[in-house]
């Protein structure tokens, strides 16, 4: 199970970079369960209780992360646990890359993802400090 749960959500998390590629908060959205709340490395809670609302708030990061001169994004040392027979809890370290593939920022996020149908999307994310 572990390894099959490993699998899936480097999967997952290659389809996310693929939809972060588009700098469309619309796409990136797709990912994310409404609702869906991000706790902040400030301690910040946000609650976005709408499709729109995700994709209004993930259309402001890759504007941002574009400003930046951002092209692509990545993921390492991802680490999965199974949380019951629905659920995953992941944690990966993102990084944004430039055109050259020079690492902008990084940055640690857990994800807790549930089973839906045939896939897999993400409830809520937790920042880490770094």
């Amino acid at each position: 199970m572990a390894n099959d749960s490993h699998q899936e959500l480097v999967d997952f998390f290659d389809r996310f970079v693929d939809a972060f590629r588009t700098f469309d908060g619309g796409v990136v959205a797709t990912r994310f369960h409404s609702p869906f709340i991000a706790v902040h490395t400030d301690k910040t809670v946000e609650t976005l209780c709408s499709e729109t609302e995700t994709a209004t708030y993930f259309q402001k990061y890759v504007e941002d992360y574009s400003a930046l001169d951002c092209r692509t994004c990545g993921y390492r040392d991802l680490e999965v646990h199974p949380v019951g027979d629905s659920c995953l809890l992941a944690t990966v370290t993102w990084e944004l890359y430039d055109e050259n593939r020079s690492i902008l920022t990084s940055w640690i996020e857990s994800y807790l993802i549930a089973r839906k149908d045939s896939d897999l999307t993400i409830l809520s994310t937790i920042d880490h400090a770094t």
